[in-house]
């Protein structure tokens, strides 16, 4: 039986390969990207004289409206070490059931923090003020201490669901209110900008990144960048990150290399994720109307969710794989496709036309 996978443990690549749908991780930096990255000035960032990784850092802190942040290996680090900040030993963190941290970190919330996790149950990883304020626990020594709610927008495993930014100030105000962390994973949420209108907004951008104390931003998924995450918050908070990320084994040395990868899709990859999108829903469209499909989550952004009749994932995997089409499964009867970066329309339409002819 197919059990549930993250973007760390793809299956293996077919090797008549016409189109990889695995996941937004697997593409090859641009040769524009890379000529960036050959050009970068470097130094040690340890030493906190690397420059482009300091232009990075200073940039993604800007556009979220913080005062600080700090560059790491991955999205994984970025938020355990915003997790290590804001907890200590015996605390509690409230996130949904499908959050990456949860679900895809290696328990590293209780490896690396010594905190709990209360889950809640939302709407494809969207919960509601209301749910979290039930599970905030009392000023009790009974208790977990409540210390950190995290939201993850787009929800990965949710299919790329984006959250409502009204639900999100709802939540901010509250947090604030009971002195409460809020952290969000953005591992994809340069998708959600674009879906919501928001990205070429300054503003808009500057004041969702004011409804949360941190940020994890991811540059290797929808921007296209070979690897890397930026962690922005208070300076406070990022004095301490650093001090985390020294014990995770996450200081580099000259990896301005790789932080100019992320200064050149920051101004050449976020408002193309238009067309993932569009790719995603033409994806969508073509399996809601399929008679071996049982149905097919909502579409929002650049991730499709869709549902077998049966328990045969791994089946289905094998049988697009022999098509050309590599996938992989999300469940015992359920299977995940994410367009990205390196897909061209005329890819996007042949995938199309071979998933229309397959028959189980």
């Amino acid at each position: 039986m197919a059990s549930s996978s993250s973007d760390s443990q793809l299956q293996p690549r077919p090797a008549d390969l016409l189109v990889d749908l695995r996941s937004d991780t697997v593409t090859a930096p641009t040769a524009a990207m890379r000529d960036a990255m050959n050009a970068a000035p470097v130094g040690d960032d340890v030493f906190g004289e690397d420059e482009s990784i300091n232009a990075l850092q200073d940039r993604c802190a800007a556009l979220t409206g913080h005062e600080a942040a700090l560059f790491c290996p991955s999205g994984t680090m970025t938020n355990q070490i915003a997790i290590q900040v804001h907890t200590r030993p015996g605390d509690e963190v409230i996130c949904d059931r499908l959050s990456h941290i949860y679900n895809y970190e290696g328990g590293g919330i209780a490896r690396n923090s010594g905190a709990s996790v209360r889950l809640l149950h939302g709407d494809r990883g969207r919960y509601r003020l209301e749910d979290m304020v039930a599970n905030v626990n009392p000023a009790d020594s009974h208790y977990a201490r409540t210390s950190l709610v995290a939201v993850e927008d787009t929800c990965n495993k949710g299919g790329g669901a984006v959250w409502d930014v009204q639900e999100l100030e709802r939540l901010s105000a509250e947090c604030r209110k009971r002195g409460l962390g809020f952290h969000l994973d953005g591992a994809r949420v340069w998708n959600a900008w674009v879906q919501r209108g928001e990205w070429g907004h300054p503003e808009r951008l500057r004041a969702y990144g004011q409804l949360f104390d941190s940020m994890s931003l991811c540059l290797s998924k929808g921007l296209g960048c070979p690897v890397g995450s930026v962690l922005v918050g208070s300076k406070e908070f990022i004095a301490e990150a650093h001090r985390s990320r020294k014990v995770l084994g996450g200081g580099m040395r000259q990896a301005g290399v790789l932080a100019a990868a992320g200064l050149h899709a920051l101004d050449h990859h976020v408002a193309r994720l238009e067309q993932d999108h569009r790719h995603a829903s033409l994806l969508g469209e073509v399996l809601e109307a399929h008679p071996n499909i049982a149905g097919v989550d909502p579409v929002e952004t650049n991730i499709v969710i869709f549902t077998l009749p049966r328990d045969n994932s791994a089946d289905v995997v094998q049988a697009f794989a022999q098509m050309g089409i590599a996938c992989f499964a999300f469940g015992p009867d359920k299977i995940r496709l994410v367009t990205h970066l390196d897909m061209t329309p005329e890819t996007i339409h042949e995938a199309c036309t071979r998933i229309q002819r397959w028959r189980a």
